[in-house]
């Protein structure tokens, strides 16, 4: 058994085929999940107002009950193609139902890739017929999971899986969750597209409370480059084959699953950040004593969307007077002279600011720590109790490379 099939819960089957939509030809573009049994599901959607038509079509299924499928390309949005993308999206959840055995309502449907354009049907269709014609094929199980996540990819340089295995109510259960996301990220919800899947048996609402938990403390708290897209989702569905009593909110079991399922949001988040287009550096936020947790996200987030933060540590400079702009003018009301800045590589840290001065650092300590592939920045606010921590990264010339000719 490949270590692959070792993350998938038990219940699923996963597929990923080449259909042509995306420009790079071979390109893998068309996943599926199938469970075998209509599992409980939850989801999350964008709340940009210009919503694509798979956005459109999953939120009403979601809402109708159980979920059995997921159909998802690459290479295309389908987002403002009108009556007809909207039909693209409800006929594939049809032509993917009828190859599984199961009700259209019970399709979830997902694209990601340039806005705009329309999904060439006849590509999509290929692609369902040959993801189909995978599930169906039990010997064919090795590179399934790996292959489900470089179907979904577009700008991205590394498939996004995190799995994790825990013991629930005497049986054991299991989390498996995939991503893509580099750019075009930030809250909220969710700028990426995830699907999660686990073998636990729980309860609906138990599931979107958890979910909801989980995604505000992880993909709420994940910026790249401050856009929101049209298409994103992130999608918890569970096939309860595990074998363990239904978990509700009131569960002795609900903590075990909850933290279970926030450990793999936020190992995808920070995937996704150390991702970003372009990207040379995963860079944590910490905002401590704020006086409320939304003061405390509102400065880490204003740091974290700087342009100006952001050029500065890909070019290795220690200038926090860009930090302390960021959070003078982030909104929340601040006392300059109590603001504390540190940079912290690994085990080494260096305190950049005190009481809103310079206390003398190295810079040449600094602009050695500042070339490090995962950074944090270390603000105290000194106003209260709270705490924050946002993900982001560095800003390149590869970022300005891959969005000036996404579209070309």
């Amino acid at each position: 058994m490949s270590n692959d099939q070792l993350k998938v819960p038990k219940g699923f089957i996963l597929a990923g085929v080449a259909a042509g939509i995306a420009r790079k030809k071979g390109k893998l573009d068309v996943g599926m999940i199938y469970t075998s049994q209509p599992g409980v599901a939850a989801a999350m959607f964008t709340t940009n107002q210009v919503k694509a038509a798979p956005v459109l079509l999953s939120q009403r299924h979601i809402a109708k009950g159980k979920v059995q499928a997921v159909v998802v390309n690459s290479g295309n949005a389908n987002a403002c193609t009108g009556k007809a993308g909207i039909n693209v999206a409800w006929e594939s959840a049809k032509l993917a139902a009828a190859g599984l055995q199961v009700k259209p309502e019970q399709v979830i449907v997902a694209s990601t890739g340039v806005i705009g354009v329309p999904l060439p049907f006849d590509k999509l269709k290929l692609g369902i017929n040959k993801a189909i014609e995978s599930i169906n094929r039990p010997t064919a199980n090795g590179q399934r999971l790996t292959n489900f996540s470089q179907s979904i990819m577009t700008t991205d340089t590394i498939p996004k899986i995190v799995s994790v295995s825990f013991n629930i109510g005497g049986k054991k259960a299991m989390i498996t969750g995939v991503a893509k996301g580099s750019g075009m990220i930030h809250p909220n919800m969710a700028t990426m597209l995830v699907f999660i899947m686990s073998d636990a048996a729980v309860e609906k609402d138990f599931l979107n409370e958890a979910l909801k938990k989980s995604v505000n403390q992880t993909f709420n708290m994940l910026t790249i480059d401050g856009d929101t897209s049209t298409n994103d989702m992130v999608m918890v569905l569970a096939s309860g084959q595990a074998g363990n009593k239904t978990i509700t909110t009131q569960s002795q079991e609900s903590k075990i699953f909850s933290q279970n399922l926030l450990q793999v949001c936020r190992e995808l988040t920070r995937m996704i950040a150390r991702d970003g287009e372009g990207a040379t550096k995963l860079v944590e936020v910490v905002v401590n004593r704020a006086r409320n947790f939304a003061a405390a996200k509102q400065v880490a987030m204003s740091i974290a969307k700087s342009s100006l933060v952001k050029t500065a540590i890909f070019g290795n400079d220690p200038n926090w007077g860009r930090i302390i702009a960021a959070i003078g003018y982030s909104g929340e009301n601040i006392d300059p002279e109590r603001v504390d800045i540190a940079l912290v590589s690994g085990k080494r840290k260096i305190q950049m600011c005190r009481n809103g001065v310079d206390p003398g650092f190295s810079e040449a300590q600094a602009k050695q720590l500042l070339h490090g592939n995962e950074l944090k920045l270390l603000i105290n606010l000194k106003q209260g109790p709270a705490s924050a921590t946002v993900y982001t990264c560095d800003f390149t010339h590869g970022y300005i490379d891959i969005n000036a000719s996404y579209r070309t």
